[in-house]
């Protein structure tokens, strides 16, 4: 099988290729195609695959290119992991948001609605060379905003796009860890969009185990999130909130840690994978222990902010452990190909799971997954608390969606202004002007016209 990856140059994809290397069976994948707009990134990482197929006789051929329709000619699987306008461009999102007082995170807010903005026409174009050039090829999206970029890729695509997320599949596995379960055997209940999401219940052996983790102020405390929300809080909720929710529940003191520290998490990123990538321009540099040395970092500094607001320190060793989305990539991959069923958590349409919504609305849920795709599970119905914030955000997300598709300035100022962490209509126009100013790609609103797909880096 053939495997395309857009992005091909951006910093996680060895760990897609590496778990690519632990699968042997018959249908795997063969070869990997890299794509990137930037030629340079894509040799730095052409070079950490290949001392990490060293010693490995049946690894997947890898080959680079800066076309895009030649990657995806004859494709099985798309991986799309674009980062339209690069780290730059996220590190300008926070500043923005930041200067206007509110939050400029890369999914969430102010900064994930100018992000959308930038990548929703990039994606839709992706989609629509997908299905003209490879149109039996089934679309993993990890591109952020996830939810949103994945629903922008369905209207195209149908069913044959799914989102995937590590963060659900990290706070099942480390609330399974602390109940004493086995990660990979626990039923995970969650429910919500990408990075607003809640877990609901752990059932291991069939029997529901929150409740006995919610019971227990010390046990509440022995995890990330426990230490992030506070054991009152997730008690009060009857659930545990996926991390992102941290922004919605604790904003002000969020905002209050972005604007004090030294460097924004964007502007972190962007100057360490700089160093990353001007040290790959060596020759004789170790490409596959320089990766491993910059993604540790990576790891250890996730949402430091946060965590600096809530007073719950470091990162313990344990929660350094994501939730290995390259890992669901590859169940979910083997499930659609080789018919291996198997229980995920995705971003998938609708259809009738959440009745809030509409059929068409992308939701995160534990999903059945098999040869004819992922088909979500049904949930009990969210609380009022949880739906009202659901149904606010993905009421946001369609307005991101139209001034995508019409260039409409002023519904781009009605998405900003609808955001439940956006607290005036003149901050929302103001939050526009200042991105068009930003980003040239955002040029568009106002005019028309969305930018083109030479936008795409990883």
């Amino acid at each position: 099988m053939k495997l395309a990856i857009l992005g091909g140059g951006g910093f996680r994809v060895p760990l897609v290729y590496g778990a690519l290397l632990g699968d042997h069976a018959e249908g795997r994948v063969t070869d990997v195609v890299l794509h990137d707009v930037d030629a340079a990134r894509l040799g730095a990482v052409a070079r950490v695959l290949a001392e990490q197929a060293t010693g490995i006789p049946d690894a997947p051929a890898v080959t680079v290119t800066t076309d895009l329709d030649e990657a995806l000619r004859g494709a099985d699987f798309v991986f799309s992991a674009i980062r339209v306008g690069g780290l730059e461009g996220r590190a300008a999102d926070e500043r923005v948001a930041l200067a206007e007082g509110v939050l400029g995170q890369e999914t969430v807010g102010a900064g994930g609605i100018a992000y959308g903005l930038r990548t929703v026409p990039v994606a839709v174009d992706i989609a629509r060379r997908v299905a003209r050039l490879a149109p039996d090829a089934w679309v993993i999206n990890f591109t952020n905003p996830a939810g949103l970029v994945t629903e922008a890729m369905a209207r195209h695509l149908g069913d044959r796009v799914i989102g995937i997320c590590d963060s659900p599949v990290g706070l099942g596995r480390r609330v399974a860890r602390v109940l004493g379960g086995d990660p990979d055997e626990a039923f995970i209940d969650y429910v919500g969009l990408n990075h607003l999401g809640w877990l609901r219940g752990l059932r291991i052996e069939g029997r529901d185990e929150l409740p006995r983790l919610l019971a227990d102020p010390a046990l509440l405390g022995s995890f990330e999130e426990g230490r992030l929300f506070g054991a009152d809080w997730l008690q009060s909720l009857g659930a545990v909130p996926n991390e992102y929710l941290h922004y919605y529940y604790f904003n002000r003191e969020a905002v209050r840690a972005y604007q004090e520290a030294e460097q924004t998490r964007g502007a972190f990123l962007r100057d360490q994978q700089a160093r990353f990538y001007a040290r790959m321009r060596q020759p004789d540099a170790p490409a596959l222990k320089t990766w491993d040395t910059t993604r540790a970092e990576r790891e250890a500094t996730y949402m430091a902010e946060n965590r600096e607001a809530a007073g719950a320190g470091e990162r313990a060793e344990q929660d350094l452990e994501s939730g290995g989305y390259e890992q669901v990539a590859l169940a979910l991959m083997r499930a659609v190909a080789r018919n291996e069923r198997a229980t995920l958590i995705l971003n998938v349409r609708n259809g009738t799971t959440l009745a809030a919504l509409d059929a068409d609305a992308v939701i995160e849920v534990p999903c059945s997954v098999d040869a004819n795709g992922a088909h979500p599970m049904a949930v009990a119905p969210l609380p009022g608390h949880a739906t009202g914030l659901v149904c606010a955000v993905k009421a946001v997300e369609r307005e991101v969606l139209a001034a995508a598709e019409n260039g409409s300035a002023a519904t781009a100022v009605k998405a900003f202004a609808l955001h439940p962490l956006v607290d005036s209509v003149a901050v929302a126009r103001r939050l526009v002007d200042g991105y068009r100013q930003a980003h040239p790609g955002l040029g568009y609103l106002g005019r028309g016209r969305p930018q083109g797909p030479d936008m795409i880096t990883g």
